[in-house]
């Protein structure tokens, strides 16, 4: 009898062996091909392997695969799901509450946005990229004073983030404050002086200033550079517009259309 159950017990513990060693086996191979789908872009295939992967097993890796798969294949509340429990295991990972951050900003939720830069603060005041995430969740909040104040944070940190300037600059426009918002633009014009975004701020910067011939001879390079610049004709057609150009001012506009429709 107890010859038997020996015999027994062994076939049971063998049995349970091969059971685990088949589900790892099957998890490697699911995370694998995950992996594979998600650098070739098969979004949604490394989604469904990789959540096969995880009814499997809890893998923190197999969940920080699927929550950028998420994001690639546009699941953007899914992937912020992933990360929040990324987050809930690392709580101390600054790089998962950027990540947040950025998913947040995505969605446009800016409350989310606020409170994961916020976490990551608490993680490293000296991270400039923090402070111009959350300069960005004070825009999208209508919050312009912390906004600036965050993204002078983030050029304290770093005196070359150009984003930062850029952001600023526009927000010191809005606010009226030209002689700051030229500052801004005169260090990204020292730098950079061949990016749209760059030239159609110094534009935007000689409205400002009243003049509008400046301006308008730096929307024409914004154009000359890039023909099928939407900002550029679109803002180009206002001041036209505004200084009488009623004619000059059709034809951006009639460009505009023509670029919209070839890109829908």
């Amino acid at each position: 009898m107890n010859f038997l159950k020996a015999l027994f017990g062994v076939k049971e513990e063998n049995s349970e062996e091969k059971r685990l060693a088949d589900e790892q086996k099957n998890f490697d191979i699911l995370k694998y091909d995950g992996v594979k789908a998600l650098k070739t872009g098969q979004w949604q295939q490394a989604i469904r392997c990789l959540n096969h992967a995880l009814n499997i097993r809890e893998d923190l890796e197999c969940r920080d695969y699927l929550s950028q798969a998420l994001l690639q294949n546009n699941e953007l509340t899914a992937s912020y799901e992933q990360l929040q429990i990324l987050h809930e295991a690392e709580p101390e990972n600054e790089n998962i509450l950027l990540r947040m951050a950025q998913v947040a900003f995505l969605m446009e939720d800016y409350g989310a946005m606020a409170s994961a830069c916020e976490k990551g603060l608490l993680l490293s005041k000296e991270n400039p990229e923090v402070y111009y995430l959350y300069g960005r969740a004070c825009m999208g909040q209508e919050d312009i004073t912390n906004a600036i104040a965050m993204f002078t944070r983030a050029i304290a940190q770093n005196e070359n983030y150009a984003d930062a300037y850029l952001m600023r600059a526009h927000l010191l426009l809005e606010q009226g404050e030209t002689d700051e918002a030229e500052k801004d633009c005169q260090w990204l014009m020292e730098r950079a002086d061949d990016v749209e975004d760059v030239l159609i701020l110094k534009a935007q910067v000689e409205i400002a200033k009243g003049k509008y011939d400046k301006a308008l001879s730096w929307y024409n390079k914004v154009i000359e550079q890039n023909p099928f610049s939407i900002e550029g004709y679109r803002e180009r057609a206002e001041l036209k517009k505004k200084t009488g150009d009623q004619q000059g001012a059709e034809e951006d506009l009639a460009k505009l259309q023509e670029i919209e429709k070839t890109e829908e």
